[in-house]
Protein backbone atom coordinates (compact mmCIF):
# COMPACT_ATOMS: atom_id res chain seq x y z
CA UNK A 1 0.00 0.00 0.00
CA UNK A 2 2.70 2.49 0.83
CA UNK A 3 4.31 1.83 -2.64
CA UNK A 4 0.61 2.62 -4.02
CA UNK A 5 0.55 6.03 -1.76
CA UNK A 6 4.62 7.08 -3.24
CA UNK A 7 3.67 6.47 -6.42
CA UNK A 8 0.88 9.25 -6.07
CA UNK A 9 2.88 11.37 -4.76
CA UNK A 10 5.72 11.28 -7.50
CA UNK A 11 2.63 11.71 -10.29
CA UNK A 12 2.29 14.92 -7.92
CA UNK A 13 5.89 16.12 -7.92
CA UNK A 14 5.93 15.28 -11.91
CA UNK A 15 3.00 17.70 -12.53
CA UNK A 16 4.84 20.38 -10.18
CA UNK A 17 8.24 20.19 -12.18
CA UNK A 18 6.04 20.67 -15.65
CA UNK A 19 4.33 23.26 -14.41
CA UNK A 20 7.31 24.74 -13.48
CA UNK A 21 9.25 23.71 -16.58
CA UNK A 22 6.42 25.40 -18.72
CA UNK A 23 6.46 28.80 -16.81
CA UNK A 24 10.41 29.03 -16.99
CA UNK A 25 10.37 28.52 -20.80
CA UNK A 26 7.12 30.77 -21.32
CA UNK A 27 9.08 33.52 -19.10
CA UNK A 28 12.35 32.81 -20.90
CA UNK A 29 10.89 33.13 -24.53
CA UNK A 30 8.86 36.24 -23.91
CA UNK A 31 11.73 37.98 -22.54
CA UNK A 32 14.08 36.84 -24.43
CA UNK A 33 12.72 36.20 -27.90
CA UNK A 34 9.24 38.72 -28.01
CA UNK A 35 7.62 34.80 -28.69
CA UNK A 36 5.30 32.50 -26.36
CA UNK A 37 4.44 28.81 -26.74
CA UNK A 38 1.66 28.00 -28.07
CA UNK A 39 -1.44 27.12 -26.04
CA UNK A 40 1.28 28.06 -23.45
CA UNK A 41 -1.42 29.61 -21.00
CA UNK A 42 -4.15 27.07 -21.84
CA UNK A 43 -1.47 24.03 -21.15
CA UNK A 44 -0.56 25.77 -18.00
CA UNK A 45 -3.68 26.35 -17.21
CA UNK A 46 -4.86 22.73 -17.44
CA UNK A 47 -1.28 21.40 -15.95
CA UNK A 48 -2.18 23.57 -13.08
CA UNK A 49 -5.50 22.07 -12.24
CA UNK A 50 -4.31 18.48 -12.55
CA UNK A 51 -1.25 19.57 -10.02
CA UNK A 52 -3.88 20.95 -7.47
CA UNK A 53 -6.03 17.32 -7.40
CA UNK A 54 -2.71 15.27 -7.57
CA UNK A 55 -1.62 17.60 -4.81
CA UNK A 56 -5.07 16.88 -2.74
CA UNK A 57 -4.60 13.52 -2.89
CA UNK A 58 -0.92 13.55 -1.86
CA UNK A 59 -1.50 15.63 0.99
CA UNK A 60 -4.64 14.22 2.41
CA UNK A 61 -3.35 11.26 2.84
CA UNK A 62 -0.07 12.42 4.76
CA UNK A 63 -2.12 14.78 6.33
CA UNK A 64 0.61 17.67 5.31
CA UNK A 65 -2.34 19.93 4.10
CA UNK A 66 -2.61 23.28 6.00
CA UNK A 67 -4.93 22.33 8.94
CA UNK A 68 -5.98 24.39 12.16
CA UNK A 69 -5.01 22.90 15.39
CA UNK A 70 -6.74 24.61 18.36
CA UNK A 71 -8.82 22.84 19.57
CA UNK A 72 -6.86 20.00 18.56
CA UNK A 73 -3.84 20.45 20.70
CA UNK A 74 -6.07 21.33 23.69
CA UNK A 75 -8.09 17.88 23.55
CA UNK A 76 -6.72 14.69 25.25
CA UNK A 77 -5.67 11.71 22.75
CA UNK A 78 -8.65 10.21 22.62
CA UNK A 79 -10.59 13.13 21.89
CA UNK A 80 -7.94 13.68 19.28
CA UNK A 81 -8.29 10.41 17.51
CA UNK A 82 -12.31 11.21 17.34
CA UNK A 83 -11.60 14.60 15.79
CA UNK A 84 -9.35 13.18 13.15
CA UNK A 85 -11.61 10.71 12.46
CA UNK A 86 -14.28 13.35 12.01
CA UNK A 87 -12.49 15.48 10.17
CA UNK A 88 -11.15 12.95 7.66
CA UNK A 89 -14.92 11.31 6.98
CA UNK A 90 -15.73 15.22 6.23
CA UNK A 91 -12.69 15.08 3.88
CA UNK A 92 -13.81 11.97 2.42
CA UNK A 93 -17.31 13.16 1.90
CA UNK A 94 -16.25 16.27 0.01
CA UNK A 95 -13.75 15.15 -2.09
CA UNK A 96 -16.18 12.07 -3.33
CA UNK A 97 -18.36 14.56 -4.28
CA UNK A 98 -15.88 16.37 -6.03
CA UNK A 99 -14.82 13.83 -7.76
CA UNK A 100 -18.48 12.68 -9.03
CA UNK A 101 -18.91 16.46 -10.28
CA UNK A 102 -15.96 16.59 -11.89
CA UNK A 103 -16.50 13.55 -13.84
CA UNK A 104 -19.17 15.11 -14.97
CA UNK A 105 -17.25 18.25 -16.34
CA UNK A 106 -14.66 15.44 -17.93
CA UNK A 107 -17.66 13.80 -19.79
CA UNK A 108 -19.13 17.12 -20.79
CA UNK A 109 -15.86 18.48 -21.88
CA UNK A 110 -15.36 14.96 -23.99
CA UNK A 111 -19.06 15.39 -25.37
CA UNK A 112 -18.98 19.35 -26.14
CA UNK A 113 -15.32 18.22 -28.08
CA UNK A 114 -13.28 21.58 -26.38
CA UNK A 115 -10.39 22.29 -27.95
CA UNK A 116 -7.55 24.40 -27.03
CA UNK A 117 -7.33 27.66 -29.36
CA UNK A 118 -3.90 27.47 -30.98
CA UNK A 119 -2.88 23.77 -31.55
CA UNK A 120 -6.52 22.43 -31.23
CA UNK A 121 -5.86 19.90 -28.58
CA UNK A 122 -8.89 18.60 -26.94
CA UNK A 123 -9.03 19.50 -23.67
CA UNK A 124 -10.81 15.96 -22.26
CA UNK A 125 -7.67 14.40 -21.49
CA UNK A 126 -6.38 16.91 -18.97
CA UNK A 127 -9.88 17.17 -17.12
CA UNK A 128 -9.77 13.38 -17.07
CA UNK A 129 -6.22 13.14 -15.95
CA UNK A 130 -7.38 15.44 -13.04
CA UNK A 131 -10.42 13.95 -12.40
CA UNK A 132 -7.98 10.43 -11.82
CA UNK A 133 -5.95 12.50 -9.30
CA UNK A 134 -9.30 13.01 -7.40
CA UNK A 135 -10.24 9.69 -7.90
CA UNK A 136 -6.55 8.69 -6.39
CA UNK A 137 -7.77 10.96 -3.43
CA UNK A 138 -10.55 9.38 -2.35
CA UNK A 139 -8.76 6.10 -2.39
CA UNK A 140 -6.15 7.73 -0.25
CA UNK A 141 -8.53 9.41 1.72
CA UNK A 142 -10.48 6.24 2.41
CA UNK A 143 -7.32 4.63 3.31
CA UNK A 144 -6.23 7.12 6.22
CA UNK A 145 -9.59 6.97 7.24
CA UNK A 146 -9.62 2.89 7.69
CA UNK A 147 -6.53 2.80 9.11
CA UNK A 148 -7.65 6.36 11.74
CA UNK A 149 -10.31 4.18 12.88
CA UNK A 150 -8.74 0.47 12.81
CA UNK A 151 -5.11 0.58 12.68
CA UNK A 152 -4.15 4.30 14.22
CA UNK A 153 -0.80 2.82 14.45
CA UNK A 154 0.00 2.88 11.22
CA UNK A 155 -0.72 6.34 10.60
CA UNK A 156 2.56 8.21 10.37
CA UNK A 157 1.72 12.24 11.04
CA UNK A 158 4.25 14.74 9.77
CA UNK A 159 5.10 15.79 13.09
CA UNK A 160 6.54 12.58 13.59
CA UNK A 161 9.13 12.70 10.98
CA UNK A 162 10.44 16.12 12.28
CA UNK A 163 12.65 16.04 14.71
CA UNK A 164 12.07 17.94 18.26
CA UNK A 165 12.69 21.61 18.84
Amino acid sequence: MDGFIDAIEWVAAVFVGLVVALTFVGVMLRYFFAASIPDGYDLGRMLLGILIFWGIAATSYRGTHITVDLVWTAASPRYRRFIDIFATSVLLFVVTVQTWTLFGKVSDTWSSNVLTYDLRLPTWPFFAVAWIGDVCAVLLIAIRTWRLIFHPEEIVEETELKPAD
